[in-house]
């Protein structure tokens, strides 16, 4: 169920739940602004979520309230698990969803980074295209 971006911020979403530790997840990595975990539904052979440790709903609210240590924790660490799984010789895509008609499901900012394999066009072609 696509979601819209825009807060009020949910607490009980399943992203906030994982960063408290009532639902498990598989960790890739962390520091102290932001967690990597694998997609529980991934859809390439890599497939890593990003999530700040912040309340934030989507890139429209991270990136105007979150601090300058919050946007670069998040930013080094999609860098770093991209390197640590080995994606930088052969590419990878980082991709965020903002509201719904982007797809956004969960209602806190993340990022996905997908991998593993050639990914084909970011967006489907548009019909006549």
């Amino acid at each position: 169920m696509a979601v819209n971006g825009l807060p009020p911020y949910d607490p009980q979403n399943v992203f906030a739940r994982i960063l408290r530790g009532e639902i498990p997840a598989r960790r890739v990595a962390e520091n102290d602004h932001a967690l990597a975990f694998h997609d529980i539904a991934p859809q390439a052979p890599v497939h890593v979520l990003v999530i700040p440790k912040g309340a934030y709903v989507s890139n429209a609210d991270f990136s105007s309230q979150a601090s300058a240590a919050e946007v670069a924790g998040l930013w080094r660490l999609v860098g770093e698990v991209a390197k640590q799984l080995g994606l930088e010789a052969s590419g990878y895509r980082v991709l965020a969803n903002m509201g719904g008609d982007a797809g956004q499901e969960v209602p806190h900012f993340h990022v996905h980074i997908f991998g593993g394999r050639r990914l084909g066009r970011m967006v489907p072609e548009a019909p006549g295209d």
